[in-house]
């Protein structure tokens, strides 16, 4: 609803969302416990355990996931510290995918609380064009299922995900294909899809630290550098990556969830 986002020029023209859950675990508790709701509440295992969720307010004073709940408490010897209760979770998953395959069904989940979707045809279909697609369903599950959501568009899965992570929670923003190679260039080659811990040591090694400086190397350079994970540095790095999204993924993504 910003005004930069409702003059953005390529608002009606951007297809490619993706749709993430803030703080799914700890948003469904809260729901189902007001008296949570100015809390600091973290979801995860026993003292010995790790943090599954933290909700914002945890987040804030330093919790994370995956986070030993030793430190997690040492961090916020306040919060509320509840199980987690999977059966619960997968069943709202199911309720807020169900609610994006009425909007298209190029729904591509990625695990139970974001997906993909390809609003490409929600025009013919609803009438509307994608981004008010979207920001409508973003409200509708709010209002529906009693938590928020936050969603990125843009023309491809890569910078779809990356628009999802600003703003959170409750956010809307939206990366345009001219402004993608701009956009990117300040950004640190973590942000690229598959630059994790040991890969950005490598990239730091070689002096490497922006996505900028990707752009300004050759293809040939980094695929002799860094072999296949060369080619996708040197696509996303530019803002290019032709991966659709692919509903078949669903089965996969289910049995995830329930393991």
């Amino acid at each position: 609803g910003s005004p930069r986002l409702a003059r953005h020029p390529e608002l009606y023209r951007l297809h490619l969302a993706h749709i993430d859950c803030d703080a799914f675990y700890a948003a469904i508790e809260k729901r189902d416990n007001p008296a949570l709701k100015d809390k600091p509440l973290i979801i995860g295992g026993g003292k010995r355990g790790v943090v599954s969720t933290a909700c914002y307010i945890a987040r804030i004073r330093g919790v994370r996931s995956a986070m030993p709940m030793f430190k997690a408490l040492e961090a916020c010897p306040e919060a509320v510290v509840i199980a987690p209760n999977m059966e619960k979770y997968v069943r709202v998953g199911h309720e807020v995918r169900a609610m994006m395959q009425a909007l298209t069904p190029l729904v591509e989940p990625l695990s139970i609380d974001e997906a993909f979707l390809d609003l490409a045809g929600t025009e013919r279909l609803h009438g509307l064009p994608p981004a008010v697609v979207l920001a409508r369903f973003a409200l509708a599950v709010e209002k529906e299922i009693g938590i928020t959501v936050s969603a990125g568009l843009s023309y491809c899965k890569f910078l779809a995900k990356i628009a999802s992570d600003f703003r959170k929670p409750r956010g809307f923003s939206v990366i345009g294909e001219a402004e993608a190679v701009g956009f990117l260039a300040t950004q640190p080659v973590t942000m690229i899809w598959g630059v994790g811990k040991a890969f950005n040591a490598t990239l730091e090694q070689d002096g490497i630290r922006t996505i900028g400086q990707l752009q300004k190397m050759e293809r040939s350079d980094l695929m002799r550098r860094y072999g296949v994970m060369g080619e996708r540095l040197y696509r996303l790095s530019r803002g290019e990556d032709v991966r659709r999204v692919d509903p078949d993924q669903d089965a996969k993504s289910v049995s995830a969830e329930t393991t």
